[in-house]
Formats: C-alpha cells, sequence, structure tokens
C-alpha cells in the first residue's frame, strides 16, 4: 500500500514539482488544525490568519520538506515542528509587509479552526494539537461517508443511522431505525453494522495519507483515538 504522504516523501529529490504539488494539497486539508495551534498561543485571529498562510507559503518555497526524516514519516508531527520552528526564529511580521505582503495559498476559513481550538482549550499544547488533528481526519471521513451514501440516493438512511457510529452497541436504538426505514430490525442491524465498518475504512485511509508507510497505519490510529479520548 502507497499512501500519500509516502509519495510525497519519496518525491522530494526525484520530482520536486509534484512533491510539491501533493503537499500544497495536504496543507490546504490540513490548514484548520494549525491555525488552531498557532491561535494557542496567543495570537488574535487576523495574525494567525496570515501566520498560517505565511508558514505554509514559506514552508512550500524555501523547501523544508527537503529536511523531512523519512525515519520519522508522520505528517503530524513533521507540520507540528516546523510551526514550532517558525513562531520561534522564522516569522517577523513587520519585515513580512515590508516585502509587500503575505502570500495565499488557500482560502481563509477560521471558522473550522476556531471550533478545533475551542475543544481543545483546557489540554496542553502538544496534546491539544493532536486531538485538532484527529477531529480533523474525523470531519474529513464524515464528509466522505456522507457523499458515498449521498450518491447512492441513500442520504436519508445516512442521517439516521449516522449516531450510530458514536453509540454503544447496547445504546443503538434499533428498533426505531427500523421502522423510520420501514425495514426489519435484522436489517437495521446489518445497515449499521456497513455503516461502522465503512466508517473504519474510510478513516483507515485518511490517517495513511499522512504516515510515511503502511507500518505506521495501525500504531497513528491508536494515538489518534487517543487524542479523541479526551473529548
Amino acid at each position: 500500500m502507497t499512501t500519500r504522504w509516502s509519495v510525497v516523501l519519496r518525491a522530494q529529490s526525484k520530482d520536486p514539482g509534484a512533491a510539491d504539488a501533493s503537499l500544497a494539497a495536504l496543507c490546504r486539508q490540513y490548514w484548520s488544525p494549525l491555525y488552531a495551534f498557532i491561535r494557542s498561543r496567543g495570537h488574535a485571529t487576523q495574525d494567525a490568519q496570515d501566520l498560517t498562510q505565511e508558514f505554509f507559503a514559506r514552508f512550500l518555497e524555501k523547501r523544508w520538506l527537503d529536511a523531512a526524516d523519512r525515519s520519522q514519516g508522520k505528517l503530524r508531527s513533521f507540520l507540528l515542528t516546523a510551526v514550532k520552528r517558525f513562531l520561534s526564529n522564522e516569522w517577523d511580521r513587520s519585515r513580512a509587509a515590508k516585502r509587500g505582503g503575505l502570500h495565499e495559498i488557500t482560502s481563509i476559513d477560521t471558522e473550522e479552526g476556531e471550533k478545533l481550538l475551542a475543544s481543545a482549550a483546557t489540554l496542553p499544547e502538544e496534546p491539544a494539537f493532536d486531538r485538532a488533528w484527529a477531529l480533523t481526519l474525523l470531519q474529513a471521513t464524515l464528509r466522505r461517508l456522507r457523499a458515498e451514501y449521498e450518491q447512492a440516493g441513500k442520504l436519508r438512511e445516512y442521517e439516521l443511522i449516522k449516531p450510530s457510529l458514536t453509540a454503544l452497541h447496547g445504546e443503538i436504538a434499533y428498533e426505531a431505525i427500523a421502522a423510520d426505514l420501514q425495514v426489519l430490525p435484522a436489517s437495521a442491524r446489518s445497515l449499521v453494522h456497513r455503516l461502522r465498518k465503512r466508517f473504519r475504512e474510510l478513516f483507515r485511509e485518511e490517517v495513511a495519507d499522512t504516515v510515511g508507510s503502511p507500518e505506521e497505519i495501525d500504531e497513528e490510529m491508536r494515538a489518534l483515538v487517543v487524542s479523541l479520548g479526551h473529548l
């Protein structure tokens, strides 16, 4: 199995253009947890927007990817280390302004970042970032899952059984689901089972895109589940 992040790591020396294009896509997907981390360090909303945009722009332009340690292949850890260094050593707002303004590599949507910030307000810095990262992957998974059901013409079914994703087995109202969907309770159980199974598959795919090798997937999934346990 080839992961998206492993493609970026392998491509950095052979095809820098391909590596940068893939990394830019990853940066857009994980803009929100980095923004939330920067906000957690006391920066106001507008400053955090500027800092996040400038961090990713410099990350790409200055080819910080070339410093990636392939033996430490988690995108989560790599970006966290990079943004810490950026905030400590690289950023000078006045100099950036004199250079002609900040770069913009993606449209700014701070709502999700602010939600992530609020969700981890009581946690220390790194656990807060880990949880924000996990929530970002979780939300991406749910978007994909919903889109699949919508494409299949089963959006109502999805909305009815979606609560079962977070419910304990003994708490799932199979009888109510069966009544709403006009199916037998046994069929309702099958629908819930398929939903939960597909959710796990998609979540695994999302995690796989952020590690350097297939061997790291299970370890990273366990770490993210632990971070979500703080909820």
